[in-house]
C-alpha cells in the first residue's frame, strides 16, 4: 500500500516536471534512474509512466523507452478549442456561485501579476495565471467540469512555459483578467463567459503569430 501511495505521488511529481519543462519535450526518461531517485521499485515507476501516457504527456515506445511527449501544436489546437468553451461555461456558472473571498483572491492575483517583471518573473506569472483560473474553476462548483479543466490545463500551462521567450508583454494577462473579475462582481453571466473566452483567444492569437 505504501508503494502504491508513492506511485501516485510520483505521478504528480513527474507531471509537474514535464509541465514546467524540467524534462524537455522529447526527452527520454530512464525507468531505473527514476526508481533509484525516489527509492522505489520499477513497478510504481511503470505505473506513473502509464498514467502520464494516458494524459498525453508521455509516449511509451517499445524497445526504446519512455519519452516526454513533444509539443504537438495540432493537438494543442484541439485542447484550446475545448478549453475555450469550458472556461466560458465555468465563468458563467461562477457568476451565481463565487464568494466574496474568491473575488478578493482573484483581485489579489491580478495585483501580484501587476507588480511582476515579465522577463524576470515569468514563471511566477504563469503560476499566478494558473491560480486565477483555478479560483474560477473552484467557484463554479461543478466537480465534473473542474476535473476536465484541470486535465486541459496540464497542457496549456506547459505551452505557456514552452513559449516563454515569445511572451514579453504583461498586458497579455492584465488586459483580460480584470474584465473577468468585473463581470463576476456584476453577476453578468454573458460578459463573464465572453471575457473568459477572450482571455484564451488573446493567448492563442499570440501563439499563432509567433510560432505558426
Amino acid at each position: 500500500m505504501a508503494e502504491e501511495i508513492k506511485s501516485d505521488q510520483l505521478f504528480e511529481i513527474l507531471k509537474k516536471r514535464i509541465v514546467h519543462l524540467e524534462y524537455s519535450p522529447g526527452e527520454v526518461l530512464n525507468e531505473a534512474d527514476i526508481a533509484s531517485e525516489f527509492g522505489l521499485s520499477r513497478t510504481p515507476v511503470r505505473k506513473a509512466f502509464e498514467q502520464l501516457k494516458n494524459t498525453n504527456l508521455m509516449n511509451i515506445i517499445p524497445r526504446y523507452g519512455a519519452q516526454v511527449a513533444p509539443i504537438d501544436f495540432k493537438y494543442m489546437k484541439s485542447v484550446f478549442e475545448v478549453d475555450r468553451e469550458l472556461e466560458g461555461f465555468a465563468a458563467r456558472l461562477a457568476t451565481d456561485r463565487i464568494t466574496d473571498e474568491q473575488i478578493r483572491n482573484l483581485e489579489d492575483t491580478i495585483e501580484r501579476i501587476n507588480n511582476y517583471d515579465i522577463e524576470k518573473d515569468y514563471k511566477q506569472i504563469i503560476m499566478e495565471d494558473e491560480k486565477f483560473h483555478e479560483t474560477v474553476f473552484e467557484s463554479c462548483e461543478n466537480p465534473c467540469l473542474v476535473e476536465i479543466l484541470y486535465n486541459l490545463h496540464m497542457h496549456t500551462e506547459r505551452l505557456w512555459f514552452y513559449v516563454q521567450k515569445d511572451i514579453t508583454d504583461i498586458h497579455l494577462f492584465l488586459d483580460t483578467m480584470p474584465e473577468i473579475v468585473q463581470a463576476l462582481k456584476e453577476k453578468d453571466a454573458d460578459k463573464a463567459e465572453q471575457e473568459a473566452k477572450r482571455h484564451i483567444d488573446v493567448f492563442v492569437e499570440k501563439i499563432r503569430q509567433e510560432l505558426l
